[in-house]
């Protein structure tokens, strides 16, 4: 069992590897626009998958899976000779759904962002329910304070009128 640091070494090192024998080595005409967008390797570096893109339509797609299948061989080869490992891994090859996915999430992203806006027109033109403002206000009572409703109980009554007089609530 490798190392996974030195498997994922080796995954870049392939991935580098095959990218270039593909553009140099490789003359298929089958072979479309493609891009070596990532490569794996299991831990005991016995098996490489590499993971490609290709610019085109569907038939193109199809005509570059078949060319990297007939080029496995020259490819596993140019890996071989140029990594220097006891045991050359198999290759792989499986088309990459990243850019696909990409495309469909900024699509969902785009509708999901006309929808909020769409709501947020909506919300700003509508009219609240009941009352506009729902919450109570705290009462004010120092309006309805009045100080012949309050029981003297301490019988100064010079203190009551200097306090009636001069308007300050006693407490």
């Amino acid at each position: 069992m490798a190392d996974p640091t030195r498997a994922r070494k080796l995954a870049d090192r392939i991935k580098v590897i095959v990218a270039d024998a593909l553009e140099k080595r490789v003359k298929d005409p089958r072979l479309g626009f493609v891009t070596i967008t990532d490569a794996r390797v299991t831990n005991d570096l016995q098996h490489a998958t590499l993971f490609y893109t290709v610019f085109g339509s569907d038939e193109e797609k199809q005509g570059t899976a078949l060319a990297l299948e007939s080029a496995k061989g020259v490819l596993r080869s140019e890996v071989g000779k140029r990594t220097g490992i006891r045991l050359t891994p198999t290759l792989t090859f499986t088309l990459d759904e990243v850019p696909e996915t990409a495309t469909q999430i900024q699509d969902l992203l785009k509708q999901a962002a006309e929808q909020d806006a769409r709501v947020a027109a909506l919300a700003a033109a509508a009219q609240p329910a009941g009352d506009p403002d729902p919450y109570k206000k705290p009462v004010d009572h120092t309006d309805d304070w009045d100080e012949d409703d309050e029981d003297d109980r301490d019988g100064d009554d010079a203190v009551d009128a200097l306090d009636a007089a001069a308007d300050v609530p006693r407490l």
